[in-house]
């Protein structure tokens, strides 16, 4: 099947799928950067999933029966949602190199709309959008629970700590916030041998209790235990299942830094070293509580995590996975950043300022907006909540949705894609929404606890990521309506108006046209600069533009010329760094000879078909408090000049 949408043919094949992306560097290096960044999240589960499992909201008695059952449910979930299909499957999709639901939504919409539009479209952008939404309820749960959790192993180093735990993680993540302005490039080269310790760590406590109770070692491979649990009591072990599902969250995380690893080292990684490290702790913490009588069990299952410690190791065990907690935190945060980065590029939410924290990674990114509003929501969540209990209740919905809609993806680029035979795919499909509406609906028995507060996130995410995409395409539209063609322009005015020496360059979203600004400066100036240049910015769904298909030019005659510039949705935009390398239109551009042109649009909310009041309303707002287009595209601020307009929609 042919990809034509951007100009360059390619065949998108299973076997196009799944390279090594953007990642530089031997297999070994990229494993440990692997080991620091992305399995944060994952790696510091087993500080709270097995305890919130028995000790949560609803408590399970720490028995052979609960905790075989318990144990093996994480083993197989592990292994299906993790291993299999984000591993072997979903990180198999990529786009250029780049995952995602954001990347992976547009890899899909860019290959159905070569002729094989289907009706359901739209309906698969509302659910990747949906998925997006999701994250940001995601983005501040999992700080607030990975350090909060971390911190209260101090009360089992000592209990009079207890009322300086929430004073002490609030601290923490105010710190870890500040800081992100100043880039993490120089502090994320400890993150790797920060993890690499910590999983070593985890592993050889969780051994030390294995050998005082060995059985553990195989009942936690055989599925039976799982299905016994259920056939005993189907309600307990389905309420369980909802904290089970603490034990794979981050699994999208794999996938979603694809980008900056490749897949063979997070694979690797994940099938070598994490998973093994991560069910040797799991194990151990169930061999513990076997091992004691009921009464210690019952006291011990309130954080059997830092009771694997010997009482004199207990304190640097807090230590170590308090940082890895920091670490799983700055690598949501950067996550958050990353994918907004996304949205904006793909006409999902309006441009904010964005600063670059290193002058080598180019995806090292800091967005002031979003840390401030991360982290006021995340000290609201550690107030209200106060415990990492509490936060359990509300963590893991927005996951499985998301989860959930990353099944439906990967399903059509299963048929559509790559052409998998019914045979294959749907038996596999089965699986994965099966675990998937298990998980989910376990989850939602949450939502009084604590889970609404993901969902109203994602609900408030969705309405402005769709509020402006839909506004934004309305207002081209209205614009579009009222645009003069250029060649009747060009034959009318080019000859009439008097020309001035220099460049103008106009800014325009649509390819065809006159651009507004242009209509508006030669009816208030009465003149033309000797070169006019219409400049379009096209955001492709791909990460990244290369070589000549960067800059499409096209020459109209009479000194006025259309230029189109193609970004990928990874990449940073620098107008003035692309014209200068535009060779077809003229001389060389010179900064100083050159004026910049860009339209202001004003909105009129009206009662014309397309959204609601609110919704035109809640657009304008956004639109009003969008970044400058001066600082997005990177022009130089003395050779701008801004025209208004009005626009209604």
């Amino acid at each position: 099947m042919s990809i034509t949408a951007t100009g360059t043919a390619e065949v998108a094949t299973e076997e196009n799928f799944g390279g090594q992306g953007h990642a530089h560097g031997s297999l070994p290096k990229l494993m440990v950067g692997a080991v620091g960044i992305v399995f944060g999240d994952i790696g510091t589960s087993p500080i709270y999933a097995f305890r919130e499992t028995f000790a949560g909201h609803h408590t399970l008695v720490p028995d052979a029966l609960h905790i075989y059952g318990v144990l093996s449910l994480i083993f197989w979930s592990m292994l299906i949602i993790v291993a299999l299909k984000y591993v072997t499957i979903i990180m198999r999709a990529d786009n250029k190199g780049e995952g995602g639901s954001l990347a992976l939504l547009a890899l899909i919409n860019r290959t159905v709309a070569e002729g094989e539009k289907k009706k359901w479209t739209m309906g698969i952008v509302m659910l990747g959008v949906f998925a997006t939404a999701l994250f940001y309820g995601d983005s501040m749960i999992t700080p607030a629970i990975s350090v909060l959790s971390a911190v209260e192993g101090l009360t089992t180093v000592q209990a009079g700590f207890a009322p300086y735990v929430r004073p002490t993680a609030i601290a923490i993540l105010v710190g870890l916030f500040a800081i992100q302005a100043r880039g993490t490039a120089k502090v994320g080269a400890l993150f790797g041998p920060i993890m690499l310790i910590y999983f070593v760590t985890i592993a050889v406590l969780g051994g030390m209790h294995i050998v005082r109770h060995p059985a553990v070692f195989l009942e936690m491979f055989n599925p039976l235990n799982a299905v016994q649990f259920y056939l005993s009591e189907p309600l307990r072990a389905f309420i369980a299942m909802g904290s089970v599902v603490l034990a794979v969250t981050g699994a999208e995380a794999l996938y979603a830094d694809m980008g900056h690893f490749g897949r063979r080292p997070i694979k690797y990684s994940w099938l070598y070293f994490v998973m093994p490290a991560l069910l040797l702790n799991y194990m151990g913490q169930g061999a513990m509580l076997l091992s004691q009588d009921p009464v210690d069990a019952l006291a011990t299952v309130k954080n059997p995590f830092f009771f694997l410690a010997p009482e004199m190791l207990r304190l640097p065990l807090v230590i170590l996975a308090t940082l890895a907690t920091i670490i799983a935190s700055q690598a949501v945060i950067s996550g958050a950043f990353s994918v907004t980065q996304q949205a904006i590029q793909l006409g999902f939410i309006p441009r904010l300022r964005i600063t670059h924290t290193s002058e080598h990674a180019a995806g090292q990114i800091y967005i002031p907006v979003i840390n401030w509003a991360l982290l006021v929501m995340v000290i609201l969540l550690v107030i209200m909540f106060g415990s990492s209990s509490n936060l359990a209740a509300a963590y893991g919905i927005a996951v499985t949705g998301a989860m959930a809609i990353d099944t439906v993806l990967i399903s059509v680029v299963l048929f559509t894609l790559w052409k998998w035979p019914s045979w294959k795919a749907i038996p596999l499909l089965a699986i994965f929404f099966t675990i998937d509406l298990l998980y989910f609906s376990a989850n939602l028995l949450k939502v009084p606890a604590g889970g609404w507060f993901p969902l109203l996130i994602g609900a408030i995410a969705f309405t402005f990521l769709t509020t402006w995409a839909k506004g934004r395409k309305l207002m081209i539209e209205r614009m579009a309506e009222a645009t003069l063609p250029i060649e009747v322009f060009i034959k009318s005015a080019a000859t009439s108006a008097a020309r001035v020496p220099g460049t103008a360059v106009f800014m325009t979203t649509s390819m065809t046209g006159v651009p507004h600004a242009l209509l508006h400066n030669l009816k208030h100036n009465k003149v033309l600069h000797e070169r006019v240049m219409l400049l379009t910015v096209r955001i492709e769904d791909v990460p990244f533009v290369r070589g000549e298909r960067r800059i499409e030019t096209k020459d109209y005659g009479a000194g006025f010329f259309r230029i189109i510039l193609r970004y990928g949705f990874m990449e940073e935009i620098d107008v003035p760094s692309a014209l200068a390398q535009v060779k077809a239109c003229g001389p060389q551009f010179k900064m100083m000879d050159t004026s910049f042109f860009l339209a202001r649009q004003t909105l009129i909310a009206s009662a014309r078909p397309g959204m609601a009041i609110w919704r035109e309303k809640l657009f304008a707002w956004m639109l009003r408090n969008a970044e400058s287009a001066m600082e997005f595209f990177k022009l130089p601020t003395n050779r701008v000049v801004e025209l208004g307009s009005q626009v209604e929609i």
